[in-house]
């Protein structure tokens, strides 16, 4: 067997509306709707499944909890672009540009907080 691609993960979130405000707002991902109003966040060829904390669909990880994902996001628009749009709609740069090393070689990264915790990072491929 070999793995070849990640299709999709979930984040477990305490507040869906503020969730999907600060992706779909705050990082252009497209907002979709499936099985009984389940909610996903569309990108490029991948999705993040949004289940609400306390509400989550099985089967699920053994301890769901907002805010223990660190997550990485590739884009093409230069960082300080990037920056000026989060900081212009509210949401506040915590690191960078620092110099990080990706999956397929090194990275310029910006990190922020999603209204759970979770550990934000968009970057360029050097």
């Amino acid at each position: 067997m070999r793995i070849t691609s990640l299709d999709h993960l979930v984040l477990t979130v305490r507040d869906m509306d503020a969730t999907v405000r600060f992706y779909v707002e705050g990082l252009g991902m497209e907002l979709r709707e499936f099985e009984e109003g389940r909610k996903a966040l569309h990108f490029g060829a991948q999705k993040i499944n949004l289940h609400l904390s306390g509400r989550e669909f099985e089967p699920k990880a053994a301890t769901p909890m907002p805010g223990s994902a660190d997550l990485c996001f590739l884009t093409d628009s230069p960082l300080s672009d990037v920056v000026r749009q989060l900081e212009a709609d509210g949401h506040r740069v915590i690191e960078g540009p620092v110099e990080r090393a990706g999956a397929q070689g090194p990275l310029l990264s910006i990190y922020l907080r999603d209204p759970d915790g979770n550990l934000v990072e968009i970057a360029n491929r050097r």
